[in-house]
């Protein structure tokens, strides 16, 4: 007796014409995105926590004093994206492999794309706008370089 396999029910898929390949991209996205948001989300805790007076230090003066220096910005901004991006990404793949292709699956991934784009420009504009010596605020309330301002 010989044992055969059958014939798949569904034809092969045909090959691909060139053009990028997304979903590779996507994967390779997800693996660096994950290993750099581990050094920066960790980076993130052992400053705001370790550092100084630990969690009795953070208020407002804390993250204005942190605001006011590009590399504190960029480094909160950085993450903000990866984690947005990462996270969008991931849905996207659970909405892709839970439902069938066709106007479901497109308005939920419209709907991932245009909640990550709103929160990475309000994100964005939050750090990146932050004024840490707003006019009118009560100097006790300021963080203590306002004052020299």
């Amino acid at each position: 007796m010989t044992a055969t396999i059958e014939a798949p029910r569904t034809p092969a898929r045909p090959a691909r014409k060139g053009g990028a390949n997304w979903e590779k991209w996507g994967w390779i996205y997800m693996r660096a995105s994950g290993v750099l948001l581990l050094v920066l989300i960790f980076g993130h805790l052992f400053t705001n926590l370790m550092l100084g007076d630990g969690i009795h230090a953070i208020d407002f003066g804390f993250v204005g004093g942190k605001w006011a220096d590009p590399f504190w910005q960029w480094w909160d901004v950085l993450m903000l994206w990866l984690a947005l991006i990462h996270g969008a990404n991931g849905m996207r793949t659970l909405v892709n492999d839970y439902t069938n292709p066709g106007a479901v699956q497109k308005v939920l991934k419209g709907a991932l794309f245009a909640a990550a784009a709103v929160l990475i420009v309000l994100g964005t504009l939050v750090v990146f706008t932050f004024d840490p010596c707003p006019a009118g605020a009560p100097a006790d309330l300021l963080p203590s370089f306002c004052a020299a301002l």
